[in-house]
């Protein structure tokens, strides 16, 4: 029997054009639930992100990894042909994803109001360092200087030591989930409305605009900041501030007011964390090690609490991890009731039963140019619909690799067309090249025909 393939997107077509991570990551998210992403990339190079811990071949398994479920199509912007094709795939698209500094599409002739001209239904979802608008909204700025402005950094490692990064482009991959989130919202709005006005779910077939009382252009511009998507995760940090005049500082392995919460080193080596901070849990975490005098003391059965007295629990649950392995440990407050947990490394998740049980590891055989790799792993489609990860159905794909089928099946180009669109001939790069859309200059020795094309 044949399973039913579950894509609550499909239908909805999404236009890429986005480099590096933000704006990749929210074309990831639609097309693992169906949508068609046609990603667009510049001439020769593409995405930058496919020279990232780029280890053998041309194409990096981060770029593999962003950029699955897509189709890659290579036009140079920087030619009226690679433009005028750009507009024809909005006419025939839902949502546009962009991730340029803010300005660049204009430069090009292609803002919104000529984007609206195109298609007047477009979603136009637009990522920037700082947003579209306000005194730092031309500011070039990748995540590790939102992440910064948004007061994430500040809180991040230890607090004699100067603040750190955490080893994934968090910025990058929050401002994407919001991309994510704010296209379908819009795109949840403008069905709704066809829905009030009697029309089908294809605005293709009948469509009529007036008939829709549309969504204003300026509703459907969906405008994500890389520094506000780090700053909506503070929690209350600024409530905190205002009311209290407290400013958070790092704590390292801990969260502030909240305790005994850490990680703790055990005989073999390894490290644990254990979340014992609930009140109902407490006392049982202090009788697992040993210190029920610790569980029944009056002062530890809060967490304000605790957190005065943080480094004495600590030493505590220290001293006791110490002597066990991390197994042992674990198997002992697993007993208890009291959340814990390994460390993983990558090598751990690929051998654990519990991704394993969801399909969260899907293998497929990679070709670097040179030779094919194997099996090898890649992450699964959260959120799981239907009791395990849907399938991956190809990974970021090779440059250009669909550009005939989509300039000549979708817009029906012939081959001298789709030749000139797609940048064959050298032209001249428009103002503002050498810089790419988040600002970053780029070196001589790396630009390339069409590279201020996608840049951001």
């Amino acid at each position: 029997m044949t399973q039913t393939r579950i894509a609550p997107l499909e239908g909805v077509r999404v236009l890429e054009l986005g480099n590096y991570i933000a704006a990749p990551t929210a074309g990831r998210l639609l097309a693992d639930f169906g949508a068609e992403v046609i990603k667009v990339e510049r001439p020769g190079t593409g995405d930058e992100l496919r020279n990232w811990r780029l280890y053998k071949g041309d194409t990096s398994m981060l770029y593999r990894t962003l950029n699955r479920n897509k189709k890659s199509v290579v036009l140079d912007l920087r030619t009226e042909s690679g433009r005028a094709a750009v507009l024809e795939l909005i006419a025939k698209s839902d949502i546009l994803l962009e991730n340029f500094r803010p300005g660049t599409l204009e430069k090009w002739g292609l803002g919104p109001d000529v984007l609206n001209e195109a298609n007047p239904e477009l979603i136009i979802t637009r990522i920037s360092a700082f947003g579209q608008t306000g005194p730092l909204s031309e500011r070039p700025g990748f995540a590790a200087v939102a992440e910064a402005y948004g007061g994430f950094r500040n809180l991040v490692g230890d607090p004699d030591r100067p603040p750190v990064r955490v080893g994934v482009s968090i910025g990058d991959s929050i401002a994407g989930l919001y991309a994510a989130f704010g296209s379908m919202m819009s795109l949840y709005q403008r069905e709704a409305r066809r829905r009030m006005a009697g029309l089908g779910a294809d605005r293709r077939v009948g469509y009529d605009a007036a008939a829709t009382a549309g969504v204003p252009l300026s509703e459907r511009i969906i405008d994500v900041a890389l520094n506000e998507a780090m700053f909506s995760m503070m929690e209350s940090l600024i409530p905190d501030y205002s009311a209290y005049g407290i400013e958070r500082e790092r704590t390292g392995g801990r969260m502030e007011g909240i305790a005994p919460s850490n990680a703790y080193f055990c005989n073999d080596g390894s490290s644990i964390v254990v979340a014992g901070n609930g009140d109902s849990i407490f006392q049982r975490y202090m009788e697992t090690i040993g210190r029920p005098d610790l569980g029944s003391d009056p002062e530890l059965q809060t967490n304000a609490g605790r957190w005065a007295r943080r480094e004495e629990l600590d030493q505590a649950i220290g001293a006791w991890t110490g002597t066990l392995s991390a197994a042992d440990a674990l198997a002992a407050l697993d007993a208890a009731g009291v959340p814990a947990g390994p460390i993983y490394t990558a090598a751990d998740i690929c051998r654990d039963a519990q991704y394993a049980s969801r399909n969260m590891i899907q293998r497929f055989d990679v070709s670097t140019g040179e030779e094919t790799l194997n099996d090898v792993g890649f992450p699964g489609i959260v959120p799981v619909i239907g009791g395990s990860s849907l399938p991956i159905r190809n990974l970021g794909p090779d440059l250009g690799a669909d550009t005939e089928d989509v300039l000549g099946g979708l817009l029906g180009m012939g081959a001298s067309q789709i030749a000139a669109a797609s940048g064959e001939r050298v032209s001249e790069q428009p103002t503002g090249a050498g810089e790419s859309a988040t600002g970053e200059p780029i070196a001589p020795s790396a630009r390339h025909v069409g590279k201020e094309a996608l840049q951001g």
